[in-house]
């Protein structure tokens, strides 16, 4: 028994020394272009109540909390996931008044599947949230302060990938699909299952012509020249809007000097149903995992009382760590300098230990002959 007791649990692990130094010091580079962009520090408790992470927020599925009770019997649930219990936050506190409202947070994430085999369960974020701004200059703002962030703490090889959710739902609503029907979609079109995504079309009875126009949609990926094809595409007003709305999108972007990051997916959609415009992954080279999420989500504050338009981003630290190693990205941490001493200097080495730590530097006070 207290051997098990040496190990974690599996999907959580323990990160000490140096790699937790490096961490640590990118997630200062990241505050601070945070910070540099106008955006206030903010922390939400570690648990919610169930109902801030329920079915009709769009978020995370039951199955994947990890779920407990209060002494008073309240179902309670380890957050998966910021934006709910920042939309809460600003709801509660900022509920008066429309002026944009900019928050950035740090904190760990908690998902509970068996589905992520050899991933972790538990993450650390880092995220902003931009509040009461529906303009495609906040969009732009959230995406290129992420781009920012990255190149802060070196990354090179990385992509921004925008998907627009307004187009998806315009050519479902163009093909008289239902909720239920469009959320299944959901998922065949963002794996890009084409054969699913046919299955169930043609067991919906939808015809032939909006069949070929729903699935084309997983075609629409690439450089800005995309949009183009995409708004032909569309014989409604509502994905024409969302298209549009993307090529202002590219022009702010363009004016942030970021231009070069950015490439377009319609067929990418969010497991998250909250998003309501704008979304955007991003990618690096050497790993898989997606190291940024985000978009917009308008709605949302509505849940919890607050009608507001926001649009935030989340930086999952632990792949971002991931693709700088990958990367072989140089990332500085201050080394320990070691001072001796024995019974008959030991207040000469506290004194050079003191000085050195008055300087900035790292003493550690050992004595002489001690294990090594």
């Amino acid at each position: 028994m207290k051997i098990n007791l040496l190990h974690t649990p599996e999907g959580v692990r323990d990160i000490y020394g140096a790699e937790y130094a490096k961490k640590l010091y990118v997630e200062s580079l990241i505050r601070r272009q945070f910070g540099l962009y106008g955006y206030e520090d903010i922390q939400t408790p570690t648990f919610e109540f169930f109902d801030v992470f329920s079915r009709e927020v769009g978020t995370t599925p039951s199955r994947e909390l990890y779920k407990f009770f209060d002494s008073e019997g309240n179902t309670l649930v380890l957050r998966p996931d910021f934006t709910p219990p920042m939309a809460r936050c600003a709801a509660k506190y900022f509920s008066e008044g429309d002026m944009p409202l900019r928050f950035c947070y740090q904190g760990n994430t908690f998902t509970n599947t068996s589905s992520l085999q050899g991933k972790l369960k538990e993450l650390t974020e880092m995220g902003t949230e931009l509040i009461n701004d529906a303009g495609v200059e906040a969009d732009g703002e959230i995406i290129a302060l992420v781009i920012e962030s990255l190149l802060a703490v070196g990354l090179k090889e990385f992509q921004i990938s925008i998907g627009q959710v307004e187009y998806f739902k315009g050519m479902c609503a163009q093909a008289g699909l239902d909720e239920e029907t469009e959320l299944e979609l959901r998922d065949f079109i963002s794996g890009k299952n084409i054969f699913g995504a046919d299955d169930l079309l043609v067991s919906k009875g939808v015809d032939q012509l909006h069949r070929h126009m729903l699935i084309g949609i997983t075609d629409l990926f690439g450089s800005a020249e995309v949009l183009q094809p995409a708004k032909e595409q569309a014989d409604n007003q509502r994905s024409k809007d969302a298209i549009n709305r993307l090529d202002k999108l590219y022009e702010v972007l363009g004016d942030y000097g970021v231009a070069q990051y950015i490439s377009f997916d319609l067929g990418m959609l969010s497991r998250y149903n909250y998003y309501t415009g704008v979304i955007f992954k991003a990618y690096a080279y050497g790993i898989g995992d997606v190291i940024v999420k985000g978009g917009r989500y308008d709605n949302l504050l509505g849940r919890f009382g607050k009608t507001a338009p926001a649009v935030g981003s989340v930086i999952v630290i632990d792949h971002l760590m991931s693709a700088l190693t990958r990367q072989k990205t140089a990332i500085p941490i201050d080394e320990i300098q070691k001072v001796t001493y024995n019974k008959n200097n030991y207040k000469e080495a506290l004194e050079k230990a003191r000085a050195g730590r008055l300087n900035g530097s790292k003493v550690a006070l050992l004595p002489e002959g001690g294990p090594r």
